[in-house]
């Protein structure tokens, strides 16, 4: 009988630990990748969600000859709202914290009725004044910066 050695196929310590740190590398370089694109994510919501509003405001406009809404749009009795025409609910805008000095907002669809450029409160502004050059305007309620650096009032 002639003796046969086995030979044993496997990975050594060495080859482990190289995969392991290059696992390691991969997930150090992705992991905030993710967290960027959930800020990106939450800002693109908002900004539909602002488009969203907005072509609902121009089809009542449209649909009252010249009158934009009164009111604070959304509500039991709000313009936008009711029956269902032009939105079902105000959708929420989504500020995401980005930098240190951004604190955020939390999630919110509520609309303040005011003439000036936003006030910080969250949600929306909406002028609702028809003396007013910017009645019936409508932007995010927030004064922090987005991501690429734009103030969320600008838009």
């Amino acid at each position: 009988m002639m003796n046969t050695l086995k030979i044993r196929r496997g990975f050594t310590l060495i080859e482990l630990m190289i995969v392991v740190a290059i696992i390691g590398i991969l997930a150090a370089i992705a992991i905030p990748k993710f967290s960027e694109l959930i800020i990106k994510g939450m800002e693109a919501d908002t900004k539909g969600n602002l488009g969203a509003i907005r072509s609902a405001l121009t089809i009542y406009y449209s649909d009252t000859e010249g009158w934009y809404p009164i009111d604070t749009l959304g509500g039991t009795n709000g313009s936008l709202t009711t029956g269902s025409k032009y939105l079902s609910n105000i959708p929420p805008a989504k500020f995401p914290q980005v930098t240190g000095n951004n604190p955020g907002h939390p999630d919110s669809s509520a609309v303040d009725a005011i003439h000036i450029n936003g006030d910080d409160n969250a949600g929306w502004a909406y002028d609702n004044v028809s003396a007013d050059p910017n009645w019936g305007r409508i932007l995010a309620n927030c004064t922090h910066s987005d991501s690429r650096g734009n103030l969320w009032t600008s838009y």
